[in-house]
């Protein structure tokens, strides 16, 4: 257990960003789920209207270090180009 106050304060400063992070992350999750499901669903509209969202979430990830700015760059370029294959059906 932390020993001096400054310990104690990155342990308590350390939780309350891991509830960020993981916020962020279900929200990254979500965005990206949701328009993988629109696009399952035949419904290339409604994914294209759930793209911008799914930028969102991903740029404010990689924005706060939940993801790597490649990683974020690679998750953007899949979904852009899932909606444009099903377009392409």
């Amino acid at each position: 257990m932390a020993i001096t106050s400054s310990a104690k304060k990155a342990i308590r400063s350390s939780a309350k960003k891991h509830i960020f992070n993981i916020r962020r992350k279900e929200a990254l999750t979500n965005a990206t789920k949701s328009l993988l499901k629109a696009l399952s669903k035949k419904d290339v509209s409604g994914a294209e209207k759930l793209l911008p969202t799914a930028y969102k979430a991903i740029d404010k990830a990689m924005k706060r270090g939940v993801i790597k700015k490649n990683t974020a760059a690679n998750k953007k370029s899949r979904l852009a180009l899932a909606i444009k294959r099903a377009k392409a059906k």
